[in-house]
C-alpha cells in the first residue's frame, strides 16, 4: 500500500510539473504574439525599441477561473466613456460569476455596437475591469480581456487573468480607450497579466 501511495504521489507530481511547463509555454507564446501585434498595427503607440519596457506578472494558474455565464436577453445599448472623451456605444451581453481567492466575484461582458457590424468581429466580446493593483502595480485606467462567442461553452466562460492586457492609453494619450464601468471594479488585487509600462511614452 505504501509503494502504491508513493507511486500515486509521484504521478500527480509529474502531471503537475508537465502542466506547469506547458502553461508557461502557452503564456510565453501568447505574450510574444501580443508584442508582435504592436509592430503590425499602423495605429500602435509603441515602436520596436519600446517593447522591452512591457512588463508582466509571472504566469500563475491560480488566476484561471471557470465562471458561470448568464446571457442578458434583449440588452439595451449604453454609452461607455473613453479616456479621450469620445463616447462609444456598447451592449451588456451578459455577466459571469466566479470564485477567486475565496471571494465571490462578478464581471459584466460587453459587446461593441460598432464591431457587431464589422466583418470578423461580429462575435467579439469584451471585459474591461479595474482592481486593487491599479495605479500602484498596473495601469490606473484598468485592463482588458477579449473573448469570442465560442469561448462560452455550456454556460461556462473560462477567464485567464494572465492574459489581461493594457489599453493603448497606458502607453500614449489621445486614444479612445473604454473606461471600465463601475460594475466591473473588483475589490481584489489581480496580480496577473500586464503590469504598468516600464517607461513613459507620450504620457504627461
Amino acid at each position: 500500500m505504501k509503494i502504491a501511495g508513493c507511486l500515486i504521489l509521484l504521478l500527480v507530481g509529474f502531471t503537475t510539473i508537465a502542466f506547469s511547463q506547458a502553461y508557461q509555454k502557452e503564456i510565453e507564446t501568447h505574450r510574444a504574439t501580443y508584442k508582435k501585434e504592436f509592430l503590425e498595427d499602423d495605429n500602435s503607440p509603441l515602436k520596436k525599441e519600446d517593447l522591452a519596457f512591457l512588463r508582466f506578472y509571472a504566469p500563475d494558474p491560480a488566476y484561471i477561473v471557470h465562471g458561470k455565464f448568464t446571457k442578458v436577453d434583449n440588452p439595451e445599448g449604453f454609452d461607455m466613456q473613453t479616456h479621450n472623451g469620445v463616447i462609444k456605444k456598447y451592449f451588456i451581453y451578459g455577466y459571469v460569476t466566479f470564485q477567486l481567492k475565496k471571494q465571490q466575484l462578478k464581471l459584466f461582458v460587453y459587446q461593441s455596437e460598432k464591431l457587431k457590424t464589422k466583418e470578423g468581429y461580429e462575435d467579439y466580446l469584451f471585459i474591461p475591469f479595474t482592481d486593487e493593483t491599479n495605479y500602484k502595480e498596473t495601469f490606473g485606467g484598468g485592463r482588458y480581456l477579449d473573448f469570442r462567442f465560442k469561448d462560452i461553452r455550456s454556460n461556462t466562460l473560462k477567464i485567464d487573468f494572465n492574459k489581461c492586457y493594457n489599453p493603448y492609453c497606458a502607453f500614449k494619450e489621445g486614444y479612445s480607450c473604454p473606461i471600465p464601468p463601475k460594475e466591473n471594479d473588483m475589490k481584489i488585487a489581480i496580480r496577473a497579466g500586464e503590469k504598468l509600462f516600464g517607461k513613459e511614452v507620450g504620457i504627461k
